[in-house]
Order: C-alpha cells, then structure tokens, then sequence
C-alpha cells in the first residue's frame, strides 16, 4: 500500500547523519587532522540519525524497531551486502596472490616511454575495474608514477592527475565497485545494463582524456625501459571477472569465481596456503564491514524516513522544479552531487538518493539503469575532484612537498570531461540510440 504521508520534518534524521558527518570533517580538517573526512566512521553517523529517528517518530519502541529492521531487512539491501562481502574478498585474494602487482608491472614493460602519463592512465583503469576501488588504485599506481614523473621530466602533479583520472574511470564502471552495487540494487537493474549505459558515456569521456594527456603531457626525456617482473597468469582472475560480468553473468557465480581462480593460482605458486588462502577471504568481508553496516543502517533509516513522509516530501519539492525527463536526469544528477560533496563519500551518496532517484525516474520515464548510470556517473565526478576526498588525499600524499592539492586537482581531466558528456546525454540522446544500434547489431 502506498504511504501518501508528506512531512518536512521526518527527514530530520537523514539531515543529523550527513550533517554530523559534514561537521566533523570541517572540524578536524580545520584542526589539520589527516583524512579528516574519513575519521568518523559513516555507520556510527547513521546510527545517530537512528536515534534520533526512534526520538522524534510517533508509535512504540517495538513498531520503531520492526521498522528499522524490515529497512534493514530489504531484499536489495541484504543482496547488495552479500556482494560487498564477496567483492572484498575478491578483491584481497587476488591482490595478496600478486594479481596488482602483476598488472602494474605488465603495464609498465609494456608501455612506450614516450606514452608514460596516457599507459600510467589506462594502467589505472585497468586496475580500477578489476578490482573495484579507485582508492586503491591510486595506492598502487602513485609511487610508480611519480618515479617515471622524475625520469622524464613531467610534472608529478600531471601523472597524479591521469593515476586519479584513471582510478575514477575504472571504478565508475567496475562490476566489483561498492558504487556500482550500490546504484543497480537501489534502481534494481542488472550489473551488465547499467554497465553498458555508463561505458557509452566514459569510452568517448576516456577518449579525449587520452587525447588530451598525448597533447599536454609529453615527456621531456625519454626515460630509459626498466624491466618490471611480472606473472600473465596472475592477471587470469581479473580478466575472468571483467568478462563474465559484461558477458552477464551471475554476479554471484562471477565473484566466487574470480575468489576461487585467484585461490588455485595463489596457492599453487606458493603466494599462500590454503589457510592463508581462507584467512584471507575473511580479511576481504572485514574490509567490506565499513560498507556493509553503512548499507543496512541506510536502508533501515531510509525505510523509517520514508514511512514518515520524507522521501514523498523531497519528491514534491523535486515535482516543482523538474518539467520532464531531462529535467528529472538533472535533478538526480544535482542530488547526488550535493551529497557527495557534503558527505565526500561516493557510496553514501548513492545510498542516500537512490531510493528518491528510483521514485522520480518511475513518474518521469526514466529506465532504471539509466537512473544508475547517473547516480554512479556523478558520485564518482566529485569525488575525483573535491580536494578533502581519499582519493586526492591519498594521492597528493605521494608528492613530496606539494603546497596544495589544488595542483592535482587542476590536472585531473576525465571527470571533468565524464560530467561534460553526461551532461550531453541528458541534452542530445546519443545514448539511446548507440543503444538502438546496438540492439539491431545483436538481433541481426
């Protein structure tokens, strides 16, 4: 039955957890503190917003709660959450066999000298997709790019700006990313078509980032090839799950494939044990915890929020603003934006608007890995770009004595040019009809 409550005030809750969070990322970046944004862990502010939702709602502690954890409860929540889990552990067993290393160093001995920022941007890529975490890829890749930086005589500040660019391209189209996850199971919409939405929005965004870093980022010398050590069958894993996944898949049967590949090939060349191997994917669903408390909190909240008349409030405020379809894009595209760059959480952002994204795009027409596509495009654009996000953090923590991360900022293309194509798409359908194109190539 459809709740047709409408109240300002039930959305106080939601405004105490992501003002919380905001607050106390100013205070202690004021304070100088490192990862300022990152020091209160975002499932301890939900559940302030929880409390203060069980303080303000009207019914009995037992009802509260039954509605909390029906919230929490939800199909596409608890399915979402089983994914982190398998998705970290992937991602830990194929790192600890040696999987990133091996696609770093394969991408450095093969990469031409002279092409060292454009190879530093596809490596990154590559390493995104494969394993979800754009974080994580700038870890990697960093301190390798800023070494072929001072050989060739580029701005550290350029290769940064393409290893973040990369990161970002990879992870807004990664099967494995907690985003993308997050943004097909809140519009319920399969991986592989939200996959395809997007990647017809970044190819040609990818394209002109490479354009551009061939034009503006050439060597000054041609550093010398150092030979990297590296194992092809290392890099198997990861290949299995990009495949798999765009082939469609079962994302279930994908993950578990790439955690069992990535096992047989760590424990037969000694990279582990298979106790080790079994520790390890438990290491991986304690890394995904963070996400997986954040993910049901969210869902519990949202669900007691919307029951209130939030959700339907934040919809009528939208309905005035919003004239049509293109009009609705925007207005996801906006919200989201917003609260990435309040929250400096690309995840969080999503969790939050998805469920308001789903009920525009239903009134509006919208297809729901559409919807997804645009929640994930724009998450991902700020949090390449805001200077108080891990991913800059992380990466301008690799040059020495930079004076400010406005430096990288600056030379971080592609999410620029990514938000410029998307919001070309919302103007001129050209990803409706690639898509056309693609149906009749495929049925003829």
């Amino acid at each position: 039955m459809k709740n047709d409550k409408v109240s300002a005030k039930a959305l106080i809750p939601f405004l105490v957890f992501v003002g919380i969070y905001l607050i106390t990322g100013i205070v202690l970046n004021v304070q100088g503190t490192e990862m300022a944004f990152y020091q209160l862990p975002s499932p301890v502010a939900a559940i302030v917003g929880i409390i203060v939702a069980f303080i303000m709602f009207k019914g009995s502690i037992e009802e509260k709660f039954n509605n909390l954890v029906k919230g929490c409860g939800n199909e596409n929540i608890i399915i979402m959450c089983i994914i982190f889990l398998l998705a970290g552990a992937f991602s830990t067993v194929s790192k600890q066999m040696g999987g990133v290393d091996s696609v770093v160093n394969l991408g450095m001995s093969v990469l031409p000298p002279q092409y060292i920022t454009v190879g530093i941007f596809i490596i990154s890529s590559f390493i995104a997709i494969s394993t979800g975490t754009s974080v994580g890829t700038v870890v990697a890749v960093a301190p390798i790019a800023i070494g072929f930086a001072q050989a060739a005589g580029l701005s550290e500040a350029m290769v940064i700006g393409a290893t973040i660019s990369g990161g970002m391209f990879g992870d807004n189209l990664s099967i494995i990313s907690d985003t993308t996850i997050a943004a097909t199971r809140t519009q319920g919409v399969e991986m592989k078509d939200k996959f395809k939405a997007n990647f017809i929005i970044a190819l040609p965004a990818a394209i002109v980032t490479i354009v551009l870093l061939l034009v503006f980022a050439r060597p000054e010398a041609i550093p010398s090839v150092k030979s990297y050590e590296y194992n092809i069958i290392k890099v198997i894993p990861y290949i299995f799950v990009l495949v798999s996944a765009i082939w469609g898949m079962n994302v279930f049967v994908v993950l578990t494939g790439g955690i069992v590949l990535s096992g047989i090939i760590g424990i037969s060349d000694g990279s582990f044990t298979a106790l080790v191997f079994s520790q390890q994917i438990f290491e991986g669903f304690k890394g995904m915890l963070d996400i997986f408390l954040l993910s049901m909190f969210t869902g519990g909240l949202a669900y007691m929020v919307e029951r209130e008349g939030g959700i339907n409030w934040i919809i009528k405020q939208v309905r005035k603003i919003i004239k049509g379809k293109k009009s609705a894009e925007l207005g996801i595209s906006a919200m989201v934006s917003l609260t990435d760059l309040a929250t400096a959480n690309n995840t969080v952002a999503i969790l939050i608007n998805g469920p308001i994204a789903k009920e525009i795009s239903q009134e509006y027409g919208i297809e729901p890995k559409r919807a997804a596509s645009l929640l994930d495009i724009f998450s991902c654009v700020f949090q390449g770009l805001i200077p108080y996000g891990a991913q800059v953090l992380f990466a301008c923590a690799s040059i020495k004595g930079l004076n400010s991360p406005f430096d990288v900022i600056y030379l971080t293309w592609y999410p620029v040019v990514l938000a410029v194509f998307a919001f070309l798409s919302i103007y001129v359908p050209y990803v409706d009809k690639v898509s056309a194109m693609f149906k009749k190539t495929k049925s003829a």
